[in-house]
């Protein structure tokens, strides 16, 4: 049987600790960009620091939707 990439998730969520860390540290750095996002002007260190939190959102991302299709 073929399950659908959201009842992977949700068990990934409830059995994996490595997939419930993840998702743990995306919200963190999103909680985070959406801080510099709501600033009028960023410094350039926070300029660094939004191309860098969306990096690793993204190669988070990428390991969670891994994950989800290796299941």
């Amino acid at each position: 049987m073929i399950e659908s990439a959201p009842a992977v998730q949700d068990l990934l969520m409830r059995e994996c600790e490595e997939f419930q860390q993840l998702s743990q540290r995306h919200r963190e750095l999103d909680a985070r960009l959406n801080a510099l996002t709501g600033k009028l002007c960023l410094s350039d260190d926070e300029r660094v620091e939004e191309v860098t939190l969306k990096k690793k959102k993204l190669a988070i991302k990428d390991r969670m939707a891994f994950m989800i299709r290796s299941h």
